[in-house]
C-alpha cells in the first residue's frame, strides 16, 4: 500500500502534537501513543500513560519545559500500516527557583502504527546530539564533578533534571553511538516484520 499525503500529514501532527505536553494538555498528548505505546528519554522509561502522568507532576514543579519540533522524516512499511520517522527537536528547560537552563538538541525516533485507520506512536525513543546550559538570570555555579557524570552530548540538560527531582538513571543514545545504531536496526526490523518472526 502507498503512503498518501494525508498518512504523512497525520504522522507529521503527531510529531508537532508534543506541544501538547509545553501547553499541560494531557489528555492531548495522551492521544498521540496507542494504549500500548512506551516511551524512554533521559528522566522516564515505561509505559506512554504514566509518562503523561509523570510530566503533569514535572509540569507542578519547578522545573519547566518547552520543545521545538522540526517536520519528521518517515519511512513506512511495504504494507503502509507502520511507519519509523526521524525528528529533530529542541528541548528547553528551566528551573525557576535554581534560576538555571539548559538547551538540549536530540533527535526523536518514533515507531507508529495506523490501527482502524489511525495512526499512534507505539515506541518513541531519545537520541541526543548535544546540550549546554543557560543562565536566565545571570551565571549560577555548577558542580562539574557531578556534570561529569553524563555524556557531554545530553550532560547539562541531565544535569538539570537531576537537580530539579527528575534523575537520570542510566546512560541514553548519543550521536553516532552504539546505542543508536541498535535503536535504528531495532526501528529498521520492526518496520519489515522482523520482530514477528
Amino acid at each position: 500500500m502507498t503512503p498518501t499525503l494525508q498518512d504523512r500529514q497525520d504522522i507529521a501532527n503527531l510529531m508537532t502534537g508534543w506541544i501538547h505536553r509545553d501547553l499541560a494538555d494531557w489528555d492531548g498528548l495522551r492521544e498521540l501513543f496507542h494504549p500500548d505505546g512506551r516511551i524512554e528519554v533521559t528522566w522516564f522509561e515505561g509505559p506512554a500513560g504514566d509518562f503523561v502522568d509523570a510530566s503533569a507532576r514535572m509540569g507542578a514543579s519547578d522545573f519547566r519545559t518547552k520543545h521545538l519540533i522540526t517536520a519528521p522524516v518517515v519511512t513506512f512499511s511495504a504494507d503502509g500500516t507502520r511507519a519509523v520517522s526521524e525528528t529533530n527537536a529542541v528541548i528547553i528547560g528551566e528551573n525557576v527557583r535554581l534560576e538555571l537552563g539548559a538547551n538540549g538538541h536530540n533527535r526523536f525516533i518514533d515507531r507508529i502504527e495506523r490501527r482502524e485507520g489511525v495512526w499512534r506512536i507505539v515506541d518513541r525513543k531519545s537520541v541526543y546530539d548535544f546540550a549546554s546550559f543557560t543562565f536566565p538570570a545571570g551565571l549560577v555555579e555548577v558542580d562539574k564533578a557531578a556534570l561529569a557524570a553524563y555524556p557531554r552530548e545530553y550532560g547539562a540538560l541531565a544535569y538539570l533534571l537531576d537537580v530539579s527531582g527528575f534523575p537520570v538513571q542510566r546512560v541514553f543514545a548519543t550521536k553516532g553511538s552504539d546505542l543508536e545504531r541498535t535503536i535504528k536496526q531495532s526501528a529498521h526490523d520492526w518496520l519489515e516484520w522482523k520482530d514477528e518472526a
